[in-house]
């Protein structure tokens, strides 16, 4: 973060003056995103736009761009996968409107005021995939065959032209019966 900026906010007050930040953070800064990432390099820009909502409270829109390099599940291998998200949050100090399951989305506060980059990490994790893959599975060293592969494709069309049924299992019930 730049210095001299800072990270926690007055809501209300940013809401009443209808106020745009925008602050810039290291990926090794936010601590919940660290299991996910191959490294830590990196960064994320976020933009925080407050307003009034029309339940009276105090909102952000808030947007995240990154581009972390996140570990794919299927090789364990680093990819870059190019982020951005963003959403509404109304903010509070009351733990039962959070706990309440509002259509709007809540963000506890702390005495009215809000950690910015705790905002802007959340947001980021909301963004990215449940399971990280890489985005070419067709290169992916570990990725099961696909029928759109070329060897794929010629054993499809081999066993169509030839009236067999596919059986993906067989191999499997050679190994049973080996055992």
């Amino acid at each position: 973060m730049a210095a001299g900026l800072p990270d926690l906010v007055d809501c209300a007050r940013l809401a009443e003056d209808a106020a745009v930040l925008e602050r810039v953070y290291a990926l090794e800064e936010l601590p919940r995103l660290q299991d996910l990432l191959a490294s830590p390099e990196g960064e994320i820009q976020a933009r925080f736009a407050f307003a009034k909502a029309s339940s009276g409270r105090a909102s952000a829109t808030v947007s995240v761009q990154a581009v972390p390099q996140l570990v794919c599940q299927r090789c364990l291998q680093g990819f870059a996968f190019p982020v951005s998200g963003g959403s509404e949050v109304e903010f509070t100090d009351d733990d039962l409107a959070v706990a309440s399951g509002e259509e709007r989305e809540l963000f506890r506060t702390e005495a009215g005021r809000v950690s910015l980059r705790d905002l802007a990490e959340e947001e980021l994790l909301l963004a990215l995939p449940i399971a990280a893959a890489c985005s070419t599975p067709e290169k992916c060293p570990r990725a099961p065959g696909f029928a759109g592969d070329a060897q794929g494709a010629e054993d499809a069309q081999d066993a169509v032209e030839s009236g067999e049924m596919r059986r993906p299992f067989r191999a499997l019930r050679e190994l049973l019966k080996k055992t």
